[in-house]
């Protein structure tokens, strides 16, 4: 067996790449020109510009649908601000946090992960927050600079705004010339409505907003980013079109194109190929898909996934559709083998028409004339997927 395996990595090393710079390809490469994000780019560097002359800049809030260029222009508008402050010996630095993926949704987790950011290392928890700010404002305080916050997917800390609020005051109690900035990057148009009135009124911010991607500007982005990823020759007519057309059906989104093109490259080259064909492109559009799925289940609140659960084991039985009331018996018998407080049938019908809209199942409402009307609820996701699906379930639940 180890030799069949050696044996499979001599023969890939063997194999002439397609590639030259494959993280070109990576919705985290920021490149060197941002296209079609000029009016974007001047409107943050415009905001941010008075740092260069030691003066606090607004506080910047931006907003737009995933994958039009919020992260990309904001990483690359700070990182030239700091290239630009070098060259004239004024102080100014930056940190990048994500709060959904680094599950900054508190205070203390908000302030925890600056101060670690800033070269302090401090626990998850365990110490009480006020020490926590203490130690972020002296590391702030003690270097005097401009130091910009980039808060990515900010609409984690909705529901506690007391992290924010405490950043948007600190420049009130900083001396020696430190200043605080915090940007913003939201999908959510409504952010700014869900914090409190206290985090919402220190806010002093200016919003950006960043418009969808059309499937022409979709098509120029991947063609400079094809350009620097593969070697010369290897995108065959037509590949990139496709991949343009299929994500500007998504809301412009530019990572499922980068996503598309990507893959389909890694499906190719596995495959032996010396160029990508449009048959990548449809192979690459099913595995996303797919995982797509899988990332939505694993994601869901454990309430919801307990709906997910009861209708797959129910559709076993019953593949034609099922009943509310079928589904919300079952996921009772659910909530009470896993120790969870089950919710009432009203709000499980309310789980189970959100699930409908992210289409991981269907639910018609079908009308029984004098006798009211119910759903029929069943799978949305392929039969492919379930197995998939079933096994997230089983380890986020601790079902079998």
């Amino acid at each position: 067996m180890q030799s069949k395996i050696d044996e499979l990595f001599d023969t890939f090393l063997q194999q002439q790449t397609i590639y030259k710079e494959k993280d070109a390809l990576k919705c985290t490469y920021i490149p060197g020109t941002i296209h079609h994000r000029d009016g974007e780019v001047k409107q943050i560097a415009q905001i941010l510009a008075p740092s260069l002359r030691g003066e606090i800049p607004n506080n910047i809030l931006i907003n737009g649908s995933s994958g039009v260029g919020k992260t990309t222009v904001v990483k690359y508008v700070a990182k030239s601000l700091k290239t630009k402050a070098q060259s004239m010996n004024v102080p100014f630095d930056y940190i990048y946090l994500n709060c959904k993926l680094q599950k900054i949704n508190t205070q203390y987790r908000l302030l925890a992960n600056i101060a670690n950011e800033l070269g302090r290392t401090v626990p998850a928890t365990g110490l009480p927050t006020d020490a926590i700010y203490k130690i972020v404002y002296e590391l702030i305080n003690t270097r005097p600079t401009t130091l910009v916050v980039i808060l990515d997917e900010i609409d984690a800390m909705s529901e506690s705004s007391d992290g924010l609020y405490c950043l948007y005051r600190i420049n009130d109690e900083l001396a020696n010339g430190s200043k605080v900035c915090v940007i913003g990057i939201s999908n959510d148009i409504n952010f700014i409505e869900k914090i409190d009135t206290r985090a919402k009124s220190s806010s002093s911010r200016e919003d950006v907003i960043f418009p969808s991607y059309n499937a022409m500007q979709l098509k120029s982005i991947l063609e400079q980013r094809a350009s620097i990823a593969f070697q010369e020759g290897v995108m065959e007519p037509g590949v990139i079109e496709r991949c343009a057309a299929l994500a500007a059906q998504e809301s412009g989104d530019v990572r499922r194109a980068l996503d598309l093109l990507r893959v389909a490259g890694e499906l190719a080259e596995r495959k032996g190929f010396k160029k990508v064909s449009e048959s990548q492109v449809t192979e690459a559009e099913e595995r996303i898909e797919a995982d797509k799925v899988a990332e939505q289940v694993k994601d869901q609140p454990r309430q919801s996934q307990a709906v997910i659960w009861s209708v797959i084991k129910l559709s076993e039985t019953s593949p034609k559709g099922l009943a509310t009331g079928d589904v919300f018996d079952y996921y009772s018998d659910v909530c009470k083998k896993i120790n969870m407080k089950p919710l009432t049938q009203r709000r499980v019908s309310d789980l189970i028409a959100e699930l409908d809209i992210l289409g991981i199942i269907t639910a018609k409402v079908i009308s029984k004339g004098r006798y009211g009307r119910t759903r029929k609820i069943s799978l949305a996701i392929s039969q492919q997927m379930i197995p998939k699906v079933t096994n997230i379930l089983e380890q986020e639940l601790m079902v079998d």
